[in-house]
């Protein structure tokens, strides 16, 4: 039997190792804190690097596609020989698709890490690419058939407390707290790529505007836009070449009555006028503006495929079964210069509230917002990259000699022209304004395998 001394040693004992494990206790929990805290604050910083990341390779998407659509609607692929020296100006150093694509990584909306990138650059062609793109175009170079445009963006110095630490983020800065991005995107003019080693690749754009013009050039009549090859006839900028080119297109109806359009002739250019046939439009359109005569959903599938974007209407090049004209539509009823083409046309311009306007002036072009563009109502003016006032229209082969007779006539589409309409005239015409022309043969084979709102279609194709 232990004694009353023995017991109280041990219980001291007891307490002192009780007291030492308190101390250890302590001291781990402290260190787990400290670990707890710091892998806290390495996953906010990991996570908000990748949200970064993220935003900084949107706005390279967001940049390129811009950069793209500038030389499309530039008209510098209908001068793929580079004739006129314009393509410096569409995208060299400071050329505007190059600014574009600046200005729109750098905007407000691109914002990485809640401020714009610190740095951005532009290049063209495959590879590290070159600064100016006019190095690349010329006789023979597939980069003015498909020119690629290239934009790498980088923010540098984010906040952050230890990720830094790390070499977590790829392509980061020295420190490890900043994040880039590259994207590439391209422009596709099949105009004469019929020599090239790959073929003809025909485009399908959709949103066509259903009227179908003659191939006549206007400005050398009767010369044609493009060849039975594809190939664009007179190539560069006005006066010199068909881009930036300006006429009036008129109905080919000889009747300004309600009914059927009567043709006493077949579609040509005469006394300043190109005249077009109304296309058949196969089904509504989407995204009408309520502007139209009837209503939004009521009005007819012609004026709603003038206002709207008709995206179920087939046009492929190539092929007698290319389009199709409807002469059931008379686009001038009930009388000049009112009908189906006047109204569609008031409501895609926003003539009423103030339509977008082309400067021709100066090389490339330039587009205004009007106080009609929904971009003004945001408190957004000045110079824009783009407009619903651009339109598509179809060209067909006027000398295979297929007569148009009604309801509707099958026609062969040899490539389609992309124009600006800067008004209705008071005869009932349009003005407008070559921005680009695309031509596809009238022999491509197989099935069209690039599509687009535009003729000469930008697209995506940064490697994921």
């Amino acid at each position: 039997m232990l004694s009353p001394l023995f017991r109280r040693a041990r219980k001291n004992e007891n307490n002192d190792a009780r007291s030492k494990q308190r101390g250890v206790t302590i001291a781990l929990v402290a260190v787990s804190l400290v670990v707890i805290i710091g892998m806290a604050a390495l996953s906010i910083d990991v996570g908000t690097l990748y949200q970064a990341k993220a935003e900084a390779q949107r706005a390279a998407d967001a940049a390129a596609l811009t950069a793209a659509r500038a030389i499309s609607i530039s008209g510098v692929t209908g001068d793929p020989n580079n004739s006129s020296g314009s393509w410096q100006l569409a995208c060299g150093t400071a050329g505007t698709a190059t600014l574009a694509a600046i200005a729109v990584a750098q905007s407000p909306g691109n914002v990485i890490g809640r401020v714009p990138a610190a740095n951005v650059k532009v290049t063209y062609g495959p590879g590290a690419g070159s600064n100016d793109c006019s190095t690349l175009a010329g006789p023979g170079s597939t980069f003015s058939v498909n020119p690629t445009v290239n934009v790498y963006v980088q923010q540098a110095n984010l906040p952050t407390f230890f990720a830094r630490v790390f070499s977590l983020i790829t392509n980061g800065t020295s420190s490890n707290s900043g994040v880039s991005a590259t994207a590439t995107a391209e422009v596709y003019n099949p105009s004469g790529s019929g020599s090239l080693a790959s073929g003809m690749v025909p485009v399908q754009p959709r949103c066509v505007k259903p009227w179908v013009i003659p191939n006549i050039d206007p400005g050398a009549a009767p010369n044609p836009l493009v060849n039975t090859a594809g190939a664009i006839t007179r190539t560069g900028i006005s006066p010199a070449g068909v881009i930036g080119e300006s006429f009036n297109m008129n109905a080919a109806c000889t009747n300004t009555t309600v009914g059927a359009c009567t043709l006493s002739a077949p579609p040509a250019y005469t006394a300043g006028v190109l005249q077009y046939v109304p296309a058949w439009v196969q089904n509504g359109s989407s995204a009408v503006p309520t502007c139209t005569a009837e209503g939004n959903w009521t009005a007819s599938d012609y004026q709603q495929a003038i206002a709207g974007c008709d995206q179920s209407t087939v046009y492929a090049c190539g092929t007698p079964l290319g389009g199709e004209v409807d002469l059931t539509e008379n686009p001038v009823s009930p009388s000049a210069p009112g009908g189906d083409t006047a109204t569609g046309v008031a409501c895609l311009t926003n003539s009423t509230n103030g339509p977008d306007t082309l400067a021709t002036g100066i090389y490339p072009f330039q587009i205004t917002a009007g106080a009609g563009n929904p971009l003004s109502a945001q408190g957004i003016t000045g110079l824009i990259t783009t407009s619903n006032s651009i339109a598509t229209i179809p060209i067909y082969d006027s000398g295979a000699g297929t007569p148009l007779a009604p309801p509707q006539t099958q026609v062969t589409i040899l490539g389609f022209l992309q124009v600006f309409v800067n008004q209705m005239n008071p005869d009932g015409s349009l003005k407008v304004t070559v921005m680009n022309v695309s031509g596809c043969s009238n022999a491509a084979a197989g099935n069209p395998t690039v599509a687009g709102t535009s003729p000469v279609p930008v697209r995506l194709i940064t490697p994921p």
